[in-house]
């Protein structure tokens, strides 16, 4: 069996050695950014999404070794662990596996094989199935025991059947195999609960649908089993599309590994019977119940994946900049709120102003923050998207035109952001150590303007899941989601870089290697003894000692500092290779800091050495020739359209501008002003095909779309990117461009009583002519 580090490298495509010098770095409390970034040489230059999935796979495989022992060491104590049992236990791959294997072995409650095994009925149920020719009621008249709790005959042939059931049942080879049979031939079923049609409306698609399981796209599975979370549909696991045909089947493939044929003989039919109660009450929900687990962890993945991109770009989206900024929290009874922070992000002001119903104050409103954009210079107004938001980008609007005409020198613009998560900041323990004597409901306002200034330091504030950039993100595992979600926040953080003189402990925290009370301890500093002078300053932080130092320091930046080094994403630890490049040279440091036809002159090899080697080398030369660069766009705003305020004033053909808010697997979703995102499906995306839609368009992106169709009852709006779609026409797979996600493929079968409505009829126990069909299709296999 492979070891460990050898799964590893065949799952990321990488060699042994590779992932050897990668957990024993992980091991030794490095963090992923420091690997992917200060040692190449050691990993083969593994990036950061190869060491994320490295580290999961680790913990996965860890946890099963885990497992692995327990199961070995429990069925040793129960003195039944032969040479073979355990020669399968140590050469199991998955968790499922293992789980097969130690089904039979497994502490469970008393079951009924258990009390039948208690009374002797065992050599009953174990004579049966060798000798099949012994009729069963004459055989079973032996084991009559009213003191064991065998009444009658018909009690001893039941407890029989239970123990050969039990046997068959946890047989792992014969679960292997249906589980993989299910998984490739299996239908996902689902049919609306009788009377919940009108209550369960949004999930109409799914009221009667079916697909394979195997192959269903993981949003889909996700919406099904919130609709079943929800009473409004059920679902079951089908063998196959002809749903008796397909149990037959399976029942066929339970007799084959069994070895039980039908020859007639006195034992047949009861055993065929016993076959038959094995498949349909045993294994068939065993394995549903399997398969739906195994299939919504992938979902979930899925899902997960796509939530943490879509961070990513979130917290990636161009920064406007050191621009002093007026946030605006809209709002109508309650106002709209309003923050104006300074180029650095200091609060300077706050007001409320009410120029929507019921007070309608928009004259006054007007007046209010004309005279705080004019007395701090404001140079951006940043808009929330909630409710009132076009409402209040109208105000803006004319704030701007009537502060062009009384001082055309004051340049103003406006930008609509999204407020995800701005209220839970607003309450947060962060914003009230911030804040403690501004209102909650000002504080939302203050986020908005400074998340417009720098998306990364205001969302790091924020917990991730609290953004909603996700799809079903309240469906999946919380754990996992929050293990995944804070991986991509540490990687978006560190691969810009952060001031260390000016970040807040909620930035700080996430830099590579410092903890939420050393970032406290950096700032604490900070605060008492001035701006850090350079890097080498931070040791004297408390508790910031040379581990953490060797993580973060290559991640954090001191501008105007004594080190021009200090400035640029080149570690400490390989200042020296620099002093080598400027001794060849015979210039200073700061005169080859941006020189980049010279910097590209030199040769990497030149300048290695036993610990610092070629990839390294021309890391620091690039860094050389623009430190500190930002890996981020440059900011770009989107222009709504003049009069398309509401869902109701939009028409199918209009073409609009908006900015891409979330992206899903089977689309994305774009703001375009009213209220509500549109979807572009992932077939109206491109005239070309795009498989993963985040390979044509990212989360704040700025695009064009045309409106396709606007659902008014289910406030759904269909798009497409495809401009020259005609609205109503047919994308690929029959279905209308740029139209909602609907089920497609799914094959209807309406045979069988409805969920819902009322219990099924008893299934009968198939003919001899149909259960030998099944039996022998099985022994072709």
């Amino acid at each position: 069996m492979l070891s460990i580090e050898q799964r590893i490298a065949q799952d990321i495509a990488a060699k042994p050695d590779q992932v050897h010098a990668a957990v024993e770095l992980l091991d030794g409390g490095a963090t992923v950014p420091f690997i992917a970034r200060y040692r190449k040489e050691a990993t083969g230059g593994l990036d950061d999404t190869q060491l994320r999935l490295l580290e999961e796979r680790l913990r996965y495989l860890r946890e099963l070794e885990e497992r692995r022992s327990a199961i070995l060491a429990s069925v040793e104590e129960q003195g039944k662990l032969s040479d073979a049992l355990k020669n399968d236990i140590l050469s199991a791959d998955t968790k499922a596996r293992l789980e097969d294997l130690y089904l039979p072995y497994k502490p469970k409650r008393r079951t009924k094989a258990q009390i039948a095994r208690e009374a002797g009925l065992e050599p009953l149920a174990i004579g049966l199935r060798e000798d099949p020719t012994k009729s069963p009621e004459a055989f079973a008249e032996a084991f009559v025991d009213a003191e064991k709790g065998v009444a009658d005959v018909r009690a001893a042939l039941d407890g029989a059947r239970a123990i050969l059931m039990e046997s068959i049942a946890e047989d792992a080879g014969l679960l292997g195999e249906l589980r993989d049979w299910l998984w490739d031939k299996g239908q996902i079923r689902a049919k609306v609960v009788a009377g919940k049609e009108n209550e369960g409306a949004k999930f109409r698609d799914y009221f009667d649908h079916v697909e394979p399981i195997g192959k269903i796209p993981s949003h889909r599975l996700l919406a099904l089993m919130r609709a079943r979370n929800e009473g409004i549909i059920e679902l079951e696991l089908a063998p196959a599309l002809d749903m008796e045909q397909g149990h037959l089947e399976g029942e066929g493939r339970v007799a084959a590994h069994a070895d039980i044929r039908d020859r007639g003989r006195a034992a047949d039919a009861w055993l065929r019977e016993t076959v038959r109660l094995t498949w349909r009450v045993k294994l068939h929900l065993h394995l549903t119940l399997d398969l739906f687990g195994r299939v919504r962890e992938g979902a979930e993945d899925e899902a997960i994946r796509v939530f943490g991109d879509n961070l990513k770009d979130l917290m990636l989206a161009a920064p406007a900049g050191a621009k002093s900024v007026m946030g605006l929290d809209p709002g109508i009874r309650t106002g709209v709120k309003v923050a104006v922070v300074d180029a650095t992000g200091k609060l300077l002001a706050t007001d409320t102003v009410y120029p929507h119903e019921p007070r309608r104050q928009w004259n006054e409103s007007l007046a209010a923050l004309a005279r705080l954009c004019q007395k701090h210079g404001v140079d951006l107004i940043a808009i929330g998207n909630g409710t009132a938001s076009r409402e209040t980008d109208k105000l803006a609007g004319e704030l701007i035109k009537g502060l062009a005409k009384t001082h055309p020198d004051h340049k103003l613009s406006k930008i609509v952001v999204s407020e995800a998560g701005a209220s839970v900041y607003s309450a947060s323990e962060t914003a009230a150590k911030e804040f403690p004597d501004l209102d909650v409901s000002l504080r939302g306002a203050v986020s908005i303007a400074r998340r417009l200034q720098d998306p990364l330091a205001e969302l790091v504030k924020i917990e991730p899941k609290a953004i909603g950039v996700g799809q079903y993100q309240h469906d999946v595992n919380q754990v996992k989601l929050a293990r995944a979600l804070d991986a991509k926040v540490e990687d978006c953080v560190n691969a810009v870089g952060v001031d260390v003189n000016t970040a807040s402990a909620a930035l700080l925290s996430r830099v590579a290697g410092l903890s939420p009370s050393v970032a406290e301890n950096v700032v604490k500093h900070r605060d008492a003894n001035g701006p850090f002078a350079n890097r080498k300053a931070l040791l004297k932080v408390p508790r910031l000692g040379d581990k953490a130092f060797e993580q973060c320091a290559g991640f954090l930046r001191v501008p105007n500092g004594d080190n021009p080094l200090d400035t640029s994403a080149v570690h400490p630890e390989a200042y020296p290779v620099v002093e080598r490049i400027i001794a060849q040279c015979g210039r200073e440091v700061r005169s080859i800091i941006g020189d980049t036809s010279f910097l590209r002159g030199l040769k990497a090899e030149q300048f290695t050495d036993e610990t610092f080697g070629v990839p390294t080398v021309r890391d620091i030369l690039k860094e050389l020739e623009k430190p500190g660069r930002d890996p981020r766009p440059e900011f770009v705003a989107p222009s709504f359209a003049e009069g398309v305020e509401d869902l109701k004033d939009l028409r199918p053909g209009m073409v609009l501008e908006g900015r891409v808010t979330n992206v899903a697997a089977f689309g994305a979703f774009v703001d375009i002003g009213v209220h509500q995102d549109g979807l572009v499906h992932v077939s109206a995306l491109s005239h070309t095909f795009v498989k993963d839609p985040r390979d044509a368009v990212k989360a704040g992106d700025i695009v064009k779309v045309k409106v396709m169709e606007v659902d008014l009852p289910r406030q759904r709006i269909g798009l497409s990117m495809r401009l020259d779609d005609e609205p109503g026409q047919q994308a690929r797979g029959g279905r209308p461009a740029g139209g909602n996600d609907a089920p497609r493929g799914g094959q209807r079968d309406n045979r069988g009583p409805r969920p819902g409505g009322g219990a099924p009829k008893p299934t009968p126990a198939p003919s001899n002519s149909a259960f030998a069909d099944a039996f022998s299709k099985a022994q072709k296999r």
